[in-house]
């Protein structure tokens, strides 16, 4: 999959070739954004993978729509494009009755057997819990916390895609770690986080 002369391309740029009628900055834009966000809106979703790539499918399309207008300096595409999809992830919550519960159970299964299986099961046991951890958090502490320690983002972007100060970033980011923290405290040893003073 070559992204031959658009590779370098900025992202911004890639919008204004698309509006110019570029269908293969469309196409460029599309794998480095998509993934993204489905990720990110699973993470908003209690991990519901198929409602996360409906979000990102709205997104993109939004996204399509504003090409036209699209002025280059203003904003990032990604800031842009995790705003939305923050948008179109609260609207299903709120549409489905905040019924977001994510069993332990419903982490994928690792074939035994095949050397690691026992670490991979452990590692999925442990994204399970965190998920289930996330989405105890309040709505904007949960957009915080996966933004800033899972997407990595800086606290200034966040603030642009939560359309909120830098200030209120931080509080809500440190909120939603020391909320985690106490979810998950009580079970380290399950989680396989135990320390070794009792191994002996």
């Amino acid at each position: 999959m070559a992204f031959d002369a658009h590779g370098d391309v900025p992202d911004e740029a890639l919008m204004v070739l698309y509006a110019n009628g570029d269908r293969h900055a469309a196409l460029v834009l599309t794998r480095r954004v998509t993934p993204r966000v489905v990720a990110y809106a699973a993470r908003l979703l209690g991990g519901d993978r198929a409602e996360a790539e409906d979000v990102a499918q709205e997104t993109m399309l939004r996204l399509w729509k504003v090409a036209p207008q699209w002025r280059q300096g203003e904003t990032k595409v990604t800031t842009w494009a995790y705003r939305v999809a923050t948008n179109l992830c609260i609207d299903r919550q709120r549409s489905r009755g905040r019924k977001r519960q994510v069993a332990l159970d419903d982490a994928p299964e690792v074939a035994d057997g095949t050397p690691g299986a026992e670490g991979r099961l452990q590692e999925a046991g442990r994204m399970a819990a965190l998920e289930v951890a996330l989405a105890e958090l309040p709505d904007r502490q949960r957009q915080a916390v996966v933004l800033r320690h899972l997407e990595g983002m800086t606290n200034p972007e966040i603030a642009a895609i939560m359309e909120i100060g830098v200030e209120a970033v931080e509080s809500l980011t440190a909120r939603g770690k020391r909320a985690l923290a106490a979810i998950l405290s009580g079970r380290k040893e399950e989680l396989g986080y135990e320390d070794d003073t009792d191994a002996g």
